[in-house]
């Protein structure tokens, strides 16, 4: 029974990520077109809609919103509507965490937001594994910190959650990892390991001061 139960555990583990993926997929597709081929379907001539054409209009909006954010007016725009957005009873509690955690993903975010550093823990000799959040006094509490400092996100494993630590550049050490590299390896645990060493990418250098 213990052979089998293993064994059972291990393909579990190995087909559950896939599956998982593979449906999540394949919602955001059928919920895309089930959203959007409806109104094409109100709005386009009998017999031209097909199959597919929702997820089409869905990839083609977000592209031209992804355009059209780039200018000025655009940006002021939904710098108003988002202004609204924080003033919502509600709302305003959970639309700025949502959209913090998703700006800390988009590729329009400076590359700086996105380093992987060691943090040094005292004289323990420990390291951990942070990612670098905030570097701009200006966007900190006021007389949180000096530019000898840093805001570093350390993630918890196998869990949602983590610590914002105020860190000493001289803490830190950069780290050839990626942020989803990063990010696996902290909340396994380690179990997934790192990438293999080589392929080297160009080191950041968050623990110079500005």
């Amino acid at each position: 029974m213990g052979i089998i139960t293993k064994n059972i555990l291990t393909g579990l583990i190995t087909v559950l990520p896939i599956v998982l993926t593979v449906y999540l997929i394949y919602w955001l597709i059928v919920s895309t077109e089930a959203l959007l081929g409806g109104e094409l379907i109100r709005v386009l001539p009998e017999g031209i809609y097909r199959p597919g054409l929702g997820v089409a209009a869905g990839v083609g909006i977000c592209f031209l919103v992804g355009m059209l954010m780039h200018t000025y007016v655009v940006q002021r725009l939904f710098a108003h509507a988002e202004a609204l957005f924080h003033r919502l009873p509600l709302v305003k509690m959970v639309y700025p965490a949502i959209r913090d955690f998703i700006d800390y993903f988009s590729p329009m975010k400076k590359k700086e937001f996105e380093q992987v550093v060691a943090v040094t823990l005292g004289d323990t000799g420990m390291q951990a594994i942070g990612l670098v959040t905030q570097t701009d006094l200006a966007r900190m509490p006021a007389d949180f910190g000096d530019d000898d400092h840093v805001l570093v996100y350390l993630p918890m494993s196998y869990m949602i959650g983590g610590y914002a630590l105020l860190v000493p550049r001289s803490a830190l050490r950069p780290l050839d990892m990626s942020m989803d590299e990063a990010m696996r390896f902290i909340l396994t645990a380690g179990v997934t390991g790192a990438k293999p060493i080589g392929a080297a990418r160009s080191e950041p250098a968050v623990a110079d001061s500005n």
